[in-house]
């Protein structure tokens, strides 16, 4: 078509200067010229050798004519207004690599005019028309040093071309000079212009039938069903299967994505290679059941081996629910892990990818968790390469003035000095170019990099839903844009690259393969398995019950203690500190009754010392909130922030298995969120999130509702992160008391979580070993007491932590009596209030009375224990379950069916603790003081 229209005899001889002008009047504002040259000259530009951003030819042709009647300036002196030009030329420079962004062309929709940025006008800088042909210098690297000087408006095209094209790049914010030279020679050098070969342009565009058939197909076959269709986004797509193609040259061998539902069909099945029949089966209901629950299409996760030039890349799409971002820290959390696990080439081998949406990103705020944690010595995984697919809508929001308070969505990012590569969706080239760029930069400086796709959501937010109702102007756009898969398949009939027809039989060759059920082409290795899989097949189908030693010898306590409480010559310690040490010398000893900082602690340096990795993050881990762990010591002489800790279990012997302790950053949603992805890939290690407060993991409770407490039900994902929750009611208040034990044990089913409240000092120890020991992965929670930190009655002996000791899921009462048939009333609890009624028992004689049962595991509940003691009093009439929690909180009404299901016929099944309350705890120290005592009361009968 266009040897046709460049053939025409009107467009030369006598018409040319007429055509000249019209051309002039284009360049400096499109919309000047009637529709049909507007369309002629922007056709131009497809032309091979054609340049992308030209430029006015009249200015230039004057600056010429003014250079001639300009005088040269006599040798030696300064020409002060050329050097002011020069400055001008310098500012315009960096007015272009600062603003450019906002005048590029990314909008495929082009519903607004083009944007004017003052600062990217010549004449704002006090350069004019007649300044075109004068010849400028540049810094140095400028153009990657393309030339020493350059005419104006070679200088002007050549920015224009490298910042105001389909690509927009934003990097000037970045304090670290390396950085900025490195985004700006690698754009500037090509011009921001993708060189891709023919047969790697027929390749894209394959992609782009592909991503556009899947969806079209789908939309015909299965009417109205949800599928989050990325249409409108096809590049997205393009760009990720190019990533995976190309990121194994710098010696990733493994790549793990999180993305939410939009377009995840078409990640499963054009990206990691699930048979389009498996996705049919969905569809029509027919796939097999093989979950307790299961999950719907768009949010199940997948894993491939993929086959690329450089070899196999196995690929892992994550699980998600629909609370978009949330899989972003589990991602980060599980790509750690595995870098852990390869050692030292890790970062480079392993590749976190994450795919946004536009609102999603900078509307919810576990993006900002996780990019703090990006460069943060606990958690970075040495750069994320994030993808926005950038359809300018959330869900129906698309008024910017509703949907965010910054310029770009991408700007969040702009807080750990990530680069933001913006690009045109219409242009597959150019996602694929940036997407190049991404991963040389992260190569490079171990850093977040972004790519911005800029694209429109050809359907509603889900295919039900009609978008007109409050997206009118939008969508008369939308139903006018041709395509991505059209447009570019017409770039390349115009380069003569495909012919109409090849375009055509793409399309009809993807769709004959969809009628069977299968792929045009087959990248997924089916044969092939990592050196690097973890085998899980020995942690599935196992009881909790399940057998472990968790005692150790006396003597290995005490020379692990010996280890542990050392440190190194002239190190200053806390005088706190240097007593506690002394004191852990003296409980490894058995001279004294062992804490509970010391029971972790043993219990952490014997899994080290036998192979066992230990990773604890939390707010304040490394000390304790309550001072009592002390994992990490400080030189008091210390004088510079780099030195001068000294954490003792990290040397325990030469060849242990790692102890990590973080002090986290101060969020508790996307760093539970990270534990738990770790966990997730490191069955074989101790993973620990610990709550500052138990209460504060309230923040975090789209992460225990979606992936703690149903990962497996709904996805078969199993996972044995410890959760330790200080709880206890200490008259502190409302924020600072419940860990929410009501909240937990609602979502208790199927045995798929541990809940206990340990009561002495050996049951934290042995419930941690036995976590680490057994071939059981399932989360376990611990809700710890505060108090009992320090309180003696709660410490334990060094025999209860030696060989043939064990975690008890129930302890009996610890009176002994000549009869327990005098027992009239069994009191049963949990967890620090245990102590509250001894104290109270003792003292008003009701030792022969009353028994106290301690339920240490609340789920899954231990009936064979805690029967065996009930058994022990026939004559009980009550049993009585005490709490400290409200009544409308607590274990009461998860426990209660429970408690009578074990009664005998005629005993009475009541409660004590303290009335039901909206708060979780009451603020008035007097009011903690009379509620206890009442609750104390009740539970003992003693009114």
């Amino acid at each position: 078509m266009m040897d046709e229209q460049q053939g025409f005899s009107y467009l030369f001889g006598s018409n040319a200067p007429y055509i000249e002008e019209l051309y002039e009047n284009y360049l400096n504002d499109p919309n000047s010229v009637d529709e049909h040259w507007k369309q002629y000259f922007s056709e131009l530009v497809l032309q091979p050798g054609a340049v992308e951003r030209d430029v006015a030819h009249r200015p230039i042709q004057e600056s010429f004519a003014n250079l001639a009647k300009t005088r040269a300036t006599s040798a030696g002196t300064v020409d002060e207004n050329m050097l002011k030009k020069q400055v001008g030329v310098l500012r315009l420079m960096s007015a272009y690599r600062i603003q450019g962004s906002g005048a590029a062309n990314l909008d495929p929709l082009k519903r607004k005019p083009p944007v004017h940025v003052e600062a990217l006008e010549p004449a704002y800088h006090g350069l004019s028309d007649a300044d075109m042909a004068l010849k400028f210098s540049m810094g140095e690297g400028d153009f990657a040093d393309m030339a020493d000087k350059l005419p104006l408006s070679e200088i002007i095209s050549k920015l224009k071309q490298t910042y105001c094209g389909n690509i927009g790049i934003e990097y000037m914010y970045i304090p670290d000079s390396n950085e900025r030279r490195w985004i700006r020679n690698y754009f500037e050098g090509s011009l921001s212009t993708p060189k891709f070969s023919a047969e790697e342009k027929r390749d894209l565009l394959k992609q782009v039938t592909a991503a556009e058939t899947l969806e079209r197909y789908l939309h015909t076959k299965y009417v109205g069903q949800k599928r989050f269709s990325v249409e409108g986004g096809e590049s997205a797509i393009v760009g990720l299967n190019y990533l995976i193609q190309h990121a194994g040259k710098d010696g990733v061998e493994e790549v793990i994505i999180g993305m939410a539902h939009r377009g995840r069909l078409n990640v499963l099945v054009n990206t990691l290679g699930k048979l389009p029949r498996d996705l049919f089966a969905e569809f029509e209901g027919k796939a097999e059941v093989k979950l307790p629950s299961g999950d719907v299409k768009y949010h199940m996760g997948f894993n491939s081996d993929i086959a690329t030039p450089n070899g196999p890349m196995h690929v892992t799409l994550a699980f998600n629910p629909s609370h978009l971002e949330i899989v972003n820290p589990v991602v980060e959390g599980s790509v750690r892990a595995k870098q852990r696990r390869r050692g030292s080439d890790g970062r480079a081998q392993v590749l976190p990818v994450l795919i946004h949406g536009d609102s999603a990103f900078i509307g919810l705020g576990v993006n900002q968790a996780t990019f703090n944690m990006s460069k943060t010595r606990g958690y970075t995984t040495g750069g994320t390469i994030h993808m926005v697919i950038n359809n300018q809508i959330g869900f129906t929001t698309s008024d910017v003035r509703d949907t965010r308070s910054t310029t770009y969505c991408t700007d969040i990012a702009k807080m750990v000095d990530a680069p933001v590569f913006h690009v045109n969706g219409d242009d597959p080239e150019a996602v694929c170019f940036v997407v190049q760029a991404a991963l040389d930069y992260r190569r490079e400086f171990q850093k977040d990099v972004v790519i911005d796709i800029v694209c429109y959501r050809k359907l509603g937010h889900n295919e039900g839903d009609d978008p007109l109702l409050t997206q009118p102007m939008m969508y008369k756009a939308v139903s006018k844009h041709p395509g991505t898969r059209a447009i570019f398949a017409d770039k390349l009939v115009a380069e003569g690259v495909i012919k109409p027809e090849d375009a055509e039989g793409y399309i009809q060759a993807y769709r004959d393969a969809l009628d069977k059920g299968e792929h045009v082409e087959q990248t997924r290795l089916t044969d092939y398995e990592s050196k690097h899989r973890v085998d899980w097949s020995k942690y599935a189908g196992q009881d909790w019950r399940e057998a472990v030693e968790s005692g150790l010898p006396a003597a290995d306590i005490q020379r692990l203690a010996d280890k542990f409480t050392s440190v190194p010559e002239n190190f200053n310690l806390h005088p706190t500190v240097k007593k506690m040490l002394e004191g852990r010398k003296a409980m490894a000893a058995g001279e004294q009754p062992i804490d509970w900082g010391m029971a972790e602690t043993i219990a952490y340096a014997s899994l080290v010392t036998n192979g066992t990795a230990v990773r604890i993050s939390g707010e304040d881990s490394g000390r304790g909130t309550f001072s009592h762990r002390h994992a990490v010591l400080h030189d008091q002489k210390r004088e510079k922030f780099d030195q001068g800790d000294y954490v003792p279990l990290k040397h325990m012997s030469e060849n242990q298995a790692d102890f990590i302790v973080i002090d986290s950053i101060l969020n508790e949603e996307a760093v539970m969120a990270y534990e738990y992805g770790f966990a997730c890939s490191a069955p074989d290690k101790l993973v620990i999130w610990e709550a500052q407060f138990g209460d504060f993991a309230n923040g975090a409770q789209v992460v225990i509702d979606q992936f703690i407490s149903s990962g497996e039900t709904k996805w078969g994902r199993l996972c044995g992160l410890t959760t330790i929750l200080p709880h206890g009611y200490d008259g502190q208040g409302p924020e600072h008391s419940s860990a929410r034990l009501e909240r937990w044990l609602q979502l208790c089913s199927e045995e798929n979580m541990q809940i206990v409240m340990p009561s002495e000092a050996s049951q934290m120890f042995h419930i941690l070993r036995r976590q680490a020991l057994r071939s059981y992965r399932k989360p376990l929670v611990i809700f710890m007491s505060k108090r009992l930190l320090r309180f003696k009655d709660s410490m334990s002996p060094l025999t209860n932590f030696t060989e043939g000791s064990t975690f008890r899921p129930v302890i009996g009462d610890t009176v002994e009596r000549k009869d327990n048939g005098s027992v009239k009333r069994i009191v049963m609890c949990s967890g620090q209030v245990y102590y509250d009624l001894d104290k109270a028992r003792q003292e008003n004689g009701l030792a022969d009375d009353i028994a106290i049962i301690r339920v240490e595991q609340l789920y899954p509940f231990p009936y064979a224990e805690a029967e065996a003691e009930l058994a022990k009093y026939p004559n009980a009439k009550e049993i009585v379950w005490t709490q400290e929690e409200p009544k409308n909180q607590g274990a009461w009404y998860q426990t209660r069916h429970r408690l009578e299901r074990m009664s005998k016929p005629g005993q009475i099944v009541c409660f004590a603790g303290r009335p039901s309350s909206a708060s979780p705890a009451v603020g008035y120290l007097s009011k903690h003081v009379a509620q206890l005592k009442q609750l104390i009361e009740d539970a003992l009968a003693l009114k």
